[in-house]
C-alpha cells in the first residue's frame, strides 16, 4: 500500500516549468536534429534492419498489450523523448497530482479523478483531508440505490417498477456515461431500457422518451452546480413530461434523482436531498465517469461491475504513477503523440476499435483529448510557438475501413492511427471475430508498409494504373490488444488515454485541466437568446452577419409553408 500522501514541498505553487520554453530546451533541439536525420527512413527499412522490432518495441502492462513499433521511431528517438519528458518535470508533475497538488493553475484546483477508483485501504489528502472515504461514502449510496431499482424494490410513484432510466447532462456528464453504457451493454441488465440526453435540440429529448411510460421512467439529472443551461432546460422539460401523466408534484421525489453537489436548487426543483450524489471541485466534468456522473451505468452494470471497471482505472495510475518512462503505456502513447505531431506535422489522431461495443469511445475521447490540450497558451499566459492538441477522430472497424480509410493510406496528410482489438469475442458468432482482427492487424501492416509501384506493376497493373493502386505506406500506427472487453478493461483504457493526455500536456507547458475556451459562446448564447425569444422587434448590436442571421430566423421561424 502506497504510503499516506503528504504535501509536496514545491517552490513554485503553480507548478510552472523553468523559464525556458519548449523549443529552446536542449532535448527538443536533440529531438529536432535527430528528427532530419531519421525523416527519410521508411518502415519498410526500420523493420528489415532489425528482426525482432516488433517484438522489441512493444510493452505490456496491467492486461493490455502495446505494440509501438510501426512508429517512425528508433531506439534513439525513446532515448530522446524520454530525456524531454524528463526535462519537462513529468515524473514531478505526476506526482503532484497523485498528492493533490493545485495543478490546474488557472482555477486552483487539484486534479484528483485518480481518487475515485482509489481502494479504500489508500489516502490521498486534500487540503489537509482525506479524500478516499468520502468517495467510498458515495459509491455505497450509489450501490445500495442502484441494486433498489435493478431489483424492483424502488417503485415509481403509482407503485410501477421502474423499467426505464434516462441520464440528463451534457459534456462529461453525458459523454462518459453514454460510452460506458455502450461499452459495456454486453454486461447490462437487459430488462430495462437506458437513454441518454444531452443536446437542448428538443428532438432530442423527444426521440428518448416519446415511447416510454412515465410512471416506469427515472431521472437522473446530471449537473454538478444544477445551474447548467442545457441539462436544466431538459431537466425541466422530463419534469413537465413527467407531471402531465402522473399529476402529483409529489411524484417527482420518485422519479428524480440528482448528481449535484446544489443542494438548495435541487431541493427547489423537488427532488428529495437524500437522492442527490454528490462529487467534488478536483473532479473535471470529462473525468467523471468513474463519479456519482456514473450512477445509470452502475444501475445498468451492477455495483460489481462498476467496482471491476474502477479496479481497472486504478492498475493504469498506478503504472503510469510507477513504471520507467519507456515502459509506461501512457507515457509511451503521449510522447509519441507529440513527436508525431510536432515533428512530422501530423494534425489529428484516428482511434479505430475493432468492437462495435466502442462505437462511442473515439466520441469520448475527443472530449478528452481537445477539450484538454486544444490551448494556445502555456501556464504562463504565453503564447505557444508549437502545435498542441491534434484533433481525435474514428469509428469501429470495419465500418471505417469503408469510409475514410482512403484519406489515410493514400491521402497527402499523416493520420497516425490507434487500433485497439481484443483477442476473445462476446458474441461469437461462426468466424466473424477472426475476420473483424485479421482486417486490424491487415490495416496496421499495410499503412506500414504499403505497396510500390514496381509492385503492383509485377501483379500485372497497366503502368498509367500503378500509380492509382500504389500505397506509399510509411504511415505510424499503435496497436492496444487485451484478452476481452470487460468493465475492468475498460477502465484500464480509459486511464491510459486520460494519462497520456496528461504527458502531452505536461511536456507542451499547458494547462490541460481547464477549459475556458468553451465560455465564451455560452456567454453569447445568454445574451442573444432574449433577443430571439423577444415578441418586439430587438435593437440588435452584434456583427452584420449575426444581425443578419437572427434577424432571418425571427423572420421564419413561426413561418407557415
Amino acid at each position: 500500500m502506497p504510503e499516506p500522501a503528504r504535501p509536496m514541498q514545491v517552490k513554485n505553487p503553480l507548478n510552472r516549468q523553468p523559464a525556458t520554453g519548449l523549443t529552446e530546451r536542449a532535448a527538443w533541439k536533440a529531438l529536432a536534429g535527430h528528427y532530419q536525420a531519421i525523416r527519410g527512413l521508411h518502415l519498410r527499412q526500420l523493420f528489415a534492419e532489425d528482426a525482432r522490432r516488433g517484438e522489441r518495441l512493444s510493452v505490456e502492462a496491467a492486461g493490455i498489450y502495446l505494440d509501438y513499433s510501426k512508429n517512425r521511431i528508433t531506439d534513439e528517438t525513446i532515448r530522446l523523448l524520454v530525456r524531454l519528458a524528463e526535462e519537462c518535470g513529468l515524473r514531478e508533475r505526476i506526482a503532484a497530482m497523485f498528492l493533490g497538488e493545485r495543478i490546474n493553475v488557472t482555477e486552483k484546483r487539484a486534479v484528483l479523478h485518480t481518487a475515485l477508483r482509489a481502494p479504500e485501504t489508500e489516502q490521498v489528502v486534500v487540503d489537509g483531508v482525506d479524500v478516499v472515504p468520502q468517495v467510498h461514502a458515495v459509491l455505497k449510496r450509489m450501490a445500495a440505490f442502484s441494486l433498489r431499482v435493478r431489483i424492483g424494490e424502488w417503485r415509481g410513484h403509482t407503485g410501477k417498477r421502474i423499467r426505464n432510466v434516462i441520464s440528463i447532462g451534457i459534456g462529461g456528464s453525458d459523454l462518459g456515461p453514454v460510452m460506458a453504457y455502450e461499452a459495456l451493454r454486453h454486461y447490462s441488465q437487459r430488462d430495462m431500457t437506458f437513454r441518454f440526453v444531452s443536446n437542448v435540440d428538443g428532438t432530442d429529448f423527444e426521440e428518448a422518451t416519446r415511447d416510454l411510460d412515465p410512471a416506469e421512467t427515472l431521472f437522473i439529472i446530471c449537473s454538478k452546480t444544477f445551474t447548467t443551461l442545457e441539462t436544466l432546460t431538459n431537466a425541466h422539460a422530463a419534469r413537465a413530461w413527467s407531471l402531465r401523466r402522473l399529476g402529483d408534484e409529489r411524484s417527482v421525489r420518485r422519479h428524480f434523482v440528482a448528481v449535484s453537489t446544489n443542494t438548495e436548487a435541487v431541493a427547489k426543483f423537488g427532488i428529495d436531498t437524500a437522492n442527490m450524489f454528490g462529487f467534488w471541485d478536483w473532479v473535471g466534468g470529462r473525468y467523471s465517469m468513474d463519479s456519482a456522473i456514473g450512477l445509470s451505468t452502475m444501475i445498468a452494470i451492477g455495483p460489481e461491475h462498476f467496482r471491476a471497471m474502477l479496479a481497472g482505472f486504478h492498475a493504469m495510475d498506478q503504472h503510469f504513477r510507477s513504471a520507467p518512462f519507456r515502459q509506461n503505456i501512457p507515457i509511451l502513447m503521449g510522447m509519441l503523440t507529440v513527436w508525431n505531431c510536432n515533428f512530422f506535422d501530423a494534425q489529428t489522431v484516428a482511434v479505430l476499435p475493432y468492437e462495435q461495443y466502442l462505437n462511442r469511445f473515439p466520441a469520448y475521447l475527443q472530449q478528452l483529448t481537445m477539450e484538454s490540450n486544444g490551448k494556445h497558451v502555456t501556464l504562463d499566459g504565453a503564447r505557444v510557438a508549437y502545435q498542441t492538441g491534434p484533433v481525435y477522430w474514428g469509428e469501429p472497424g470495419t465500418n471505417g475501413q469503408h469510409s475514410f480509410y482512403q484519406l489515410i493510406h493514400q491521402g497527402t496528410g499523416l493520420v497516425p492511427c490507434d487500433f485497439i482489438g481484443f483477442c476473445q469475442a462476446l458474441n461469437p458468432i461462426g468466424h466473424h471475430h477472426d475476420l473483424l482482427m485479421s482486417n486490424l492487424f491487415a490495416q496496421t501492416e499495410a499503412l506500414a508498409f504499403g505497396k510500390t509501384e514496381d509492385e503492383v506493376r509485377a501483379e500485372g497493373t497497366p503502368g498509367w494504373l500503378a500509380p492509382h493502386r500504389a500505397f506509399e505506406g510509411n504511415r505510424p500506427s499503435n496497436t492496444l490488444l487485451a484478452e476481452r472487453l470487460t468493465p475492468e478493461t475498460l477502465g484500464l483504457l480509459v486511464a491510459l488515454y486520460e494519462h497520456s493526455v496528461f504527458t502531452q500536456g505536461t511536456i507542451w507547458n499547458i494547462d490541460s485541466y481547464d477549459q475556458w475556451g468553451v465560455e465564451l459562446g455560452k456567454a453569447l448564447a445568454q445574451r442573444t437568446a432574449p433577443e430571439l425569444e423577444s415578441a418586439d422587434e430587438p435593437q440588435l448590436d452584434h456583427d452584420s452577419s449575426t444581425n443578419a442571421l437572427i434577424r432571418r430566423y425571427r423572420r421564419l421561424r413561426n413561418a407557415r409553408t
